[in-house]
Formats: C-alpha cells, sequence, structure tokens
C-alpha cells in the first residue's frame, strides 16, 4: 500500500520554561500490496514463476528502499541539510515510481481479460480511430523503450484526451508527465526474460490478453471527471 500518515505521539517539550506535549505525525511505512488473484493465474500469459518473482522480490525491494529513502528524508529535514535532502531526490523517484507504478501494473491484469466499453472506448475511438490502433501505438512505444521502462495510456485533462507515453527507468508517469496512468506495460526485463527471453515484442503482444479493462475503465472515469 502507499503510505498515509495516520496516528499521532506525544512528545516533550521544555520549550518557554515549562513542560508540555507537542502532537508529532508519525508516518506510516508503506507496504507491499496483495494482488487481486494468484500468482498463477495470469497463465499462460504470465508465469507464475515471473508474477512471485516480480511481485514479492522486485516490488518489495522497491518498498524496502521507498521506506529507507524517506525515513532519510525526514532525518536531513530535521537537521536542515539541504544537500542531503537534495541528494535523495534519485531514491525517492526510483522506488517511489517503482512502488506507483507497479501498485497500478498488478491491478490493470486479470485473468478474465475482456474488452473495453462505454465511454473509454469511445474515447479511444475519437483518439485513436480504433481500439487496435491504440493498442498497436502502446505496443510500438513499449517495445521501442530503450533499456527498462514502461509503456503507458495516460489521460491528458487539460486536453480531455488519451495518449501514449513511455517512461525511462521507474519514473512515474504522472509526476514526470502530467498524464494520470491509465494502462501501463512493464517493459523491464525481469517482468518477463524468464519467459519470453529477449523477445519483448512477444510478451508486449500477450499481455493484452490479460489486461483488465474494468480497473482501466474505472481509472478512465475518475480523471475525467477530477
Amino acid at each position: 500500500m502507499l503510505r498515509h500518515f495516520g496516528m499521532t505521539a506525544l512528545k516533550r517539550s521544555s520549550n518557554c520554561g515549562v513542560r508540555c506535549c507537542q502532537v508529532v505525525p508519525q508516518r506510516q511505512k508503506h507496504t507491499l500490496p496483495d494482488l487481486p488473484y494468484d500468482y498463477n493465474a495470469l497463465e499462460p500469459v504470465i508465469s507464475a514463476e515471473i508474477m512471485q518473482l516480480h511481485h514479492s522480490k522486485h516490488h518489495q525491494t522497491y518498498v524496502n528502499n521507498l521506506n529507507i529513502a524517506e525515513e532519510k528524508l525526514d532525518d536531513a529535514k530535521a537537521k536542515n541539510d539541504t544537500t542531503a535532502i537534495i541528494g535523495l531526490a534519485g531514491a525517492l523517484r526510483f522506488n517511489g515510481g517503482g512502488h506507483i507504478n507497479h501498485s497500478i501494473f498488478w491491478q490493470n491484469l486479470s485473468p478474465k481479460g475482456g474488452e473495453p466499453q462505454g465511454a473509454l472506448l469511445e474515447a479511444i475511438k475519437r483518439d485513436f480511430g480504433s481500439l487496435e490502433a491504440m493498442q498497436t501505438q502502446l505496443s510500438t512505444a513499449s517495445v521501442g523503450v530503450q533499456g527498462s521502462g514502461w509503456g503507458w495510456l495516460g489521460y491528458n485533462k487539460l486536453k480531455k484526451t488519451l495518449q501514449i507515453a513511455t517512461c525511462p527507468n521507474q519514473d512515474p508517469l504522472e509526476a514526470s508527465t502530467g498524464l494520470v496512468p491509465l494502462f501501463g506495460i512493464d517493459v523491464w526485463e525481469h517482468a518477463y526474460y524468464l519467459q519470453y527471453k529477449n523477445v519483448r515484442p512477444d510478451y508486449v503482444k500477450a499481455i493484452w490478453k490479460v489486461a483488465n479493462w474494468k480497473d482501466i475503465s474505472a481509472r478512465f472515469e475518475t480523471a475525467s471527471k477530477a
């Protein structure tokens, strides 16, 4: 889960010559979200071995390192250490982005698959001409990512249109481009290599079979009403 501020603690202070209590917010740590399906549920598109490693090892590492980076950030802020604060930007972006991206990715997939309907389908036809055209554009963009990164179908709140975008490494879509993420394709090799080897196009083509259009549609509805 993405963390939030919850309960508070009391801290004693002797400022002004009197002892009093000061409310200090306690930062809750990020945690690994549960998958909404079993590790083997997406087979044969994505193997259980890949899903287990991807979720319990890779995503967990992003969560762990994000918590460490935020603890260091809290300490740097407490010490008013601007150099240290700036120096943590990379770790926060990489691990925070990794946590955000994967939390969306798991929800974006479903063994039930399906097809887009309603307002989302109409928006796809309006902005791309057809569902097939959108899939081709996003697939081509995702396959073309150099090294590691993500391909995204996003929503532009200013133009009120759907857009295709790619992000390197774990850069989060909205923080990087302003687009609201609707559907992401993880093209880091750990997402597919054990099954598809170096043939990224086959993995990208297959992932459409387990795209969770119910989740994508819900994200589109929320974004378009914001």
